[in-house]
């Protein structure tokens, strides 16, 4: 089937139901892709795609566990059935559980680490399964900051952002290596304020809360797409990104003292008293709980470094111009100072 008429082509969004993959799905729709959304939560994917429809695009559910590699294929198929050939595919889903390593569950960490590295590992096969024969087609990894720079507390999310980036590097050299013209990104966010800190599974003394500066997940979801319509490899959104990653290849020991000094308090929000949701694990949460967390109070709609990495000819213009006025200025300065010589 062919996309339908205007459309950018067909877009697949796992986790797309809730927090970062819920908003990603919105900007897309608004952008013009149609939308298949892949999730586990029956209210969550009826809200996405409702918000799709209602951005006058097409839009589809396909209940999913990411962890279940088959359940993946299928459900591709059905995209593909129903929608059209996937031109895009944004890897999203992710569970968590919150607490110190030897205190965590096995079970619990294997579970987080299935949906959170296998979920990724299984999108991409599915979406390479299909475009590489068609030669075309992109294929975007949500990342984090904690894919370079693990923080206490998060070992099974850290070490899947870890494994994704590897992951994620291995297969674009195959690509390349084929002479492939398949695209294969990495986006890393920031602290975003998603459900996600709501259903999470926590051993944590207050309610679990993203390390500040805490950015509305729109800021996340412009990236992807600004990514999806400019491909680039690897992205870094927000400015704490950025210092996280360039902080940690600087000097790590530095960042390990750090983070074991503030890595506990900094994730942990003592004056928030919602009850928190039944965690999301192993089992959908019931209800459609949106794009947003509980940080609305907190959390930064825009980003300037963000703006700068999706607006890179006005910020380069606007460098230029600054660079030119300082220059002048310094000039300016130089001949009054010899003037009074």
């Amino acid at each position: 089937m062919a996309a339908a008429y205007g459309s950018k082509g067909v877009a697949v969004v796992t986790g797309g139901s809730a927090g970062l993959g819920r908003a990603i799905v919105v900007e897309l729709a608004r952008r013009g892709w149609d939308v298949a959304v892949l999730a586990r939560g029956e209210d969550g994917l009826a809200g996405a795609v409702a918000e799709v429809t209602a951005l006058g695009r097409r839009g589809m559910s396909v209940p999913t566990d990411v962890s279940d590699h088959r359940a993946v294929e299928a459900a591709a198929d059905r995209v593909e059935e129903e929608l059209g050939p996937i031109e895009l595919w944004v890897n999203d889903a992710m569970t968590g559980v919150f607490g110190e390593f030897l205190t965590t569950d096995p079970d619990d960490f294997e579970r987080a680490t299935r949906v959170d590295y296998l979920g990724f590992v299984n999108g991409t096969r599915a979406a390479l399964r299909r475009m590489v024969p068609r030669d075309r087609g992109h294929v975007i990894q949500v990342g984090s900051a904690l894919a370079h720079r693990g923080i206490p507390l998060q070992a099974a999310y850290c070490a899947s952002k870890h494994a994704i980036k590897g992951f994620t590097e291995s297969v674009l050299t195959e690509l390349l290596h084929n002479h492939s013209r398949v695209l294969l990104s990495e986006v890393d966010m920031p602290a975003l304020n998603t459900i996600q800190f709501n259903w999470v599974k926590s051993a944590l003394q207050h309610h679990p809360q993203p390390v500040p500066p805490i950015y509305q997940p729109e800021v996340g979801a412009r990236a992807v797409a600004h990514v999806a319509e400019h491909p680039r490899r690897r992205t870094w959104v927000g400015e704490m990104t950025v210092v996280t990653i360039v902080g940690n290849r600087l000097s790590t020991r530095v960042a390990d003292w750090y983070l074991a000094k503030t890595g506990y308090s900094g994730q942990q929000a003592a004056d928030k008293h919602e009850r928190m949701l039944p965690a999301n694990l192993y089992e959908p949460v019931p209800g459609d709980h949106g794009a947003h967390g509980i940080f609305d109070d907190r959390a930064h709609g825009t980003s300037p470094q963000t703006w700068a990495i999706t607006h890179r000819a006005t910020a380069a213009a606007i460098g230029l111009g600054l660079g030119a006025a300082a220059i002048t200025l310094l000039g300016a300065g130089a001949g009054a100072v010899r003037g009074r010589r």
